[in-house]
């Protein structure tokens, strides 16, 4: 994919691609034949097929043409699998399924593997900013409140807070599941519970039914679950949690851009060659990494909104709408998700931390109000420093981290 109005969206590479969202439809309907033929469902003679053997992606434009035609693109694939596939094989061929089992679970298929990618950015990122704590736990710098100067702090304060932001978003992801969606047509497993009470008899046809959901689900590599169909809340979570990760990026490059001014001057981008520069400007060197980063926190939580909002408005057994506004809601959170763990990875790998500024900003203003009033109300002479807690505040943040990390890694 390329996407002139959203630099760097090549990072993504083809991650949640109209390519890569077909690959995992048509996964969902092998590994539903595969559920069939292991629960005796599908006919001995049935010819094996792999059918990812029969798209390539010089169908993706037919697809999506057709798409218009019944509002979702499962409709014109399961037309040209079952016409392509062999003739024992075809009328099995999404047999039990409905179109929304087919688009959720390709969905949820192309965000696990977007959250796999996002795993090893935040691994590298919670080990970048906790070397960054560590390294500058008693680099003294000036506290900011409104804008102003408040009291004295260290940089390796300011890295631990990053810290602990990028820990609630590795979190949040690390808590996601991500459930396949077998339902049939309208979630209550019908067309599977009938095809076993007619092929097993009826005292096996729920039990049956059930195994054929968790099967799929296991063959894609998916959470088994009751059928979702209305309830949204693996899509919303989602959604949520990625933008929880462009808010923790929003928040550091929000610091980076206030210290990197010339007047502050305590932190810069690392000076990449071709990176940051001006077109008529030459001496330009732009904090580009930052900037598209707080472009995605701008942008990134008024669509995880669209998917609450579609999750809202779910009618009946399927909405007329409200679901089709999350398909292509997720897929653009999530890639412009991983185009920003990659742009805050490399922020966070080049950053130059200036403790002569950072010095020189501390000693040219009076920020030492609080502590003088705090020892003259016990009539004692001020502490050598004035950087409470601090240390403790940062040895917490790194071990919170490196717990964090055994997991992501």
């Amino acid at each position: 994919m390329t996407n002139l109005l959203w630099p760097g969206d090549h990072r993504a590479g083809q991650y949640f691609t109209d390519s890569a969202v077909c690959l995992a439809m048509v996964d969902v309907e092998n590994a539903w034949l595969e559920a069939l033929r292991r629960n005796t469902i599908l006919p001995a003679q049935a010819a094996p097929c792999d059918l990812r053997t029969l798209i390539t992606d010089a169908d993706l434009d037919v697809i999506a043409e057709e798409a218009e035609d019944g509002a979702n693109p499962a409709i014109p694939l399961v037309a040209l699998l079952r016409q392509r596939a062999p003739e024992s094989t075809r009328q099995w061929i999404h047999r039990g399924l409905t179109s929304q089992d087919v688009i959720d679970s390709a969905l949820i298929l192309t965000l696990r593997a977007g959250l796999n990618r996002l795993r090893l950015d935040l691994a590298a990122q919670l080990g970048s900013l906790a070397d960054l704590a560590h390294t500058h736990r008693r680099t003294p710098t000036v506290a900011r409140t409104l804008t102003q100067p408040a009291i004295p702090t260290t940089f390796g304060v300011k890295a631990a807070v990053w810290l602990d932001t990028v820990c609630d978003a590795a979190e949040a992801v690390e808590r996601l599941r991500t459930p396949a969606q077998i339902g049939g047509a309208a979630g209550t497993l019908a067309a599977p519970t009938e095809m076993a009470a007619l092929l097993h008899g009826r005292g096996r046809a729920v039990d049956v039914a059930f195994a054929l959901a968790d099967d799929t689900a296991h063959i894609l590599g998916l959470d088994s679950q009751v059928p979702w169909h209305t309830s949204r809340a693996p899509i919303t979570a989602a959604g949520d949690a990625l933008v929880g990760c462009t808010d923790a990026w929003g928040r550091i490059a929000a610091d980076i851009l206030t210290l990197g001014r010339p007047e502050i001057g305590e932190l810069s981008e690392a000076r990449v060659q071709g990176r940051g520069g001006s077109s008529t400007m030459p001496d330009k060197n732009n904090p580009v990494l930052s900037v598209l980063l707080r472009r995605t926190a701008l942008t990134a939580p008024p669509l995880a909104a669209t998917l609450h909002t579609a999750a809202a408005l779910n009618n009946d057994e399927r909405p007329d709408g409200a679901w089709h506004a999350e398909w292509d809601t997720l897929r653009i959170l999530g890639r412009r998700t991983l185009v920003a763990a990659s742009h805050a990875s490399d922020l966070l790998t080049g950053l130059r931390i200036k403790p002569a500024s950072m010095s020189a900003n501390l000693t040219a203003v009076d920020i030492s109000g609080e502590q003088r009033a705090i020892a003259s109300l016990v009539g004692l002479n001020p502490t050598p420093d004035y950087f409470g807690a601090s240390e403790a505040l940062i040895d917490a943040a790194i071990g919170r981290a490196n717990g964090l990390l055994e997991r992501l890694t």
